[in-house]
């Protein structure tokens, strides 16, 4: 079909397909640029903690009558006894924060002492005993875990760290890049000028911060007590035994102390939606709002097209009383409305590259897949003849008659 004259009738209405083409180039621009956050806001969702989240439950102990340190020395030793001889526990450790808690300690660490600079990198820091591991079901890739005797009570007279530690394989690579052998065995420096050796490796185990930009699968873990009134333990069951074994144990520790409270008794599962509820709801606000646009710009077709056919309505009669067929009428709104959104998709592919490159550079995202724009151009063009569709089905069922009276 010669395209000459649907260019001209196109110019003759120049303001209204410039309007669609405009709609349709916008929409592109969100509608992959969304679909970029939404993919990079699942994935993130989605990551493994490294914790054995389905049978991993938490709870904490908050006194309210004063106890000595050696008292609650005492009263966690007794507290994790009663938890671990819980049949159906796996393993249970008293420590500082957990995965997804959104809240917790980090340090930074260095090669040389004293050179907290700019090379110095961040991480998660976990305070745990030997049970640690087994508690958190950590997969140990180098090394191994900490022996007894290398845990000890925090002591506040003496500031100076605990010499042990196991690292995160992602935290391993990110300090000694170019080891190709072993981390085990290797030193870095803590507040400071504290010595830390590394003694073990685990393969996962994500920061309490989901958010910690790039930073979220550094952590170490320590081999420390911390003998507070606050004291949070994390406790691992049998498959399937965590939702009966979570009020037992909460009723068995409020029982056994009358001094304390127990409260934030969350499943990970719990924890994990808490942890990501901004996420989730930005994934909606973001999917609603491009189905949306999507809706207007098929709209704003079917409006175009439905307007131009009433405005056409005697040259289409012509055109059928010449000898023009259905199939023809309907094939010449298809590719009028083909030209249009190849123009609009074409401007709105450059304008969600120049996006993308400036939402990652101010917010740091991943630029976007290679196929995201070819696939977004595919669906806004299937929608958009879709959406032209039946006008160009009533323009063709146009009977010559009707159109030559109506002029």
């Amino acid at each position: 079909m010669d395209i000459g004259p649907i260019w001209r009738a196109m110019l003759r209405n120049k303001a209204g397909f410039i309007l669609i083409a405009l709609q349709i180039a916008v929409t592109l621009t969100i509608l992959v640029n969304a679909f970029g956050i939404i993919q990079e806001s699942t994935d993130k969702i989605s990551a493994e903690s490294g914790i054995d989240e389905a049978n991993t439950f938490t709870l904490a102990s908050v006194l309210f009558t004063d106890y000595e340190r050696e008292q609650r020395k005492v009263l966690i030793d007794e507290d994790l006894d009663l938890i671990r001889n819980t049949p159906g526990v796996v393993n249970a450790v008293a420590s500082n924060s957990f995965p997804l808690r959104q809240g917790g300690w980090s340090m930074s660490l260095a090669l040389e002492p004293g050179n907290q600079t700019a090379e110095s990198v961040s991480t998660a820091i976990y305070f745990v005993d030997e049970h640690g591991m087994e508690a958190f079901d950590l997969g140990l890739v180098d090394g191994r875990n900490f022996l007894p005797e290398q845990v000890t009570w925090d002591d506040p007279d003496d500031n100076t760290w605990p010499a042990y530690a196991l690292i995160t394989e992602e935290l391993a690579k990110e300090i000694w890049p170019d080891e190709t052998v072993s981390y085990v065995g290797k030193t870095v420096f803590i507040n400071d000028d504290d010595p830390v050796n590394i003694v073990g490796v685990v393969d996962k185990m994500q920061s309490p911060w989901p958010n910690w930009d790039n930073v979220v699968e550094r952590s170490m873990l320590v081999p420390q007590r911390r003998p507070s009134e606050f004291v949070r333990y994390i406790v691992r069951t049998e498959p399937g035994m965590r939702d009966q074994l979570m009020p037992e144990i909460e009723a068995a520790l409020a029982a056994s102390n009358k001094d304390r409270i127990i409260r934030d008794v969350n499943t990970m599962d719990h924890t994990r939606k808490l942890a990501y509820v901004g996420d989730s709801a930005m994934i909606k606000i973001l999917g609603f709002v491009v189905l949306l646009l999507t809706i207007i710009t098929a709209l704003g077709i079917v409006g175009l097209t439905s307007f131009n056919v009433s405005r056409r309505t005697r040259q289409i009669g012509i055109r059928r009383a010449l000898g023009a067929t259905k199939p023809a009428i309907l094939r010449y709104f298809l590719i009028e409305n083909s030209i249009v959104s190849a123009i609009g998709l074409i401007a709105g592919a450059a304008l969600a590259i120049g996006l993308n490159i400036a939402m990652v550079e101010a917010f740091a995202l991943e630029p976007l897949a290679w196929y995201v724009i070819p696939i977004g151009m595919l669906v806004l063009f299937i929608v958009g003849q879709f959406a032209v569709t039946g006008p160009a089905r009533r323009a063709s069922n146009i009977s010559p008659a009707i159109a030559t009276r109506s002029g």
